[in-house]
């Protein structure tokens, strides 16, 4: 998983309350059965005027002028910004799995669906929550500003303006660990790599049938 320390980005606004996961990524895109390939699919029936099914060549559909992600002035965004409840419905880890594929980075909103939220920090996305008065005005400056960046700096839990002024975020110290190390489950375990080798050994040595495979 890529670590998150300090990050710049370009911000596009998602001015909806209650975006689902079926919004996220389509249920039909759940067909597949690798980990990669979703960011073409991000926000499918929103991002497109034709119907989308896996395996389809971007370049081939009809992109809808008028959604946010296919505006020339956010073209490269890598912050999201985004209404209350966002991540709502289903359960599916494809979503963050889409958002961060696409190259989003992190995400700021009033609230989160609490699956969502956690499936975020267990793919590399930092959730950043904020008091909605402070997401209205980030809301104001991206549309008065084309270009507009924010710089989220996770160490010092900050979100910092252009203009150098700074908003403090809450964040849970563990999920926080692990986003400024890159360590995902699999991460984490294996930082004791060498101890469960050990002990898989000694176990093998005290009941050697273990090792059997049956055949």
């Amino acid at each position: 998983m890529q670590a998150f320390t300090v990050h710049q980005g370009l911000v596009a606004p998602m001015d909806r309350d209650n975006v689902d996961t079926d919004a996220i990524i389509p249920k039909q895109f759940l067909k597949s059965i690798k980990r990669t390939g979703f960011g073409p699919n991000l926000f499918d029936e929103w991002r497109y005027l034709d119907h989308g099914e896996p395996g389809q060549d971007p370049a081939s559909r009809k992109p809808n002028p008028d959604f946010v992600l296919n505006q020339p002035r956010y073209a490269g965004a890598s912050i999201l910004l985004a209404r209350a409840n966002f991540g709502c419905g289903s359960s599916r880890e494809h979503a963050p799995w889409a958002l961060e594929q696409y190259g989003f980075r992190a995400l700021i909103a009033p609230s989160f669906a609490d699956i969502f939220f956690n499936n975020c920090f267990k793919n590399g996305l930092l959730p950043i929550v904020l008091p909605e008065h402070e997401v209205d005005k980030l809301f104001d400056d991206v549309a008065a500003f084309p270009g507009f960046q924010l710089t989220i700096d996770l160490p010092r839990q900050r979100v910092v303006r252009p203009d150098g002024s700074e908003i403090e975020f809450d964040v849970q110290p563990f999920r926080k660990y692990c986003l400024v190390n890159g360590f995902d489950d699999i991460g984490l375990t294996l930082r004791h790599a060498e101890k469960i080798a050990r002990f898989e050994g000694e176990r093998l040595a005290r009941m050697p049938w273990l090792a059997n495979t049956g055949r």
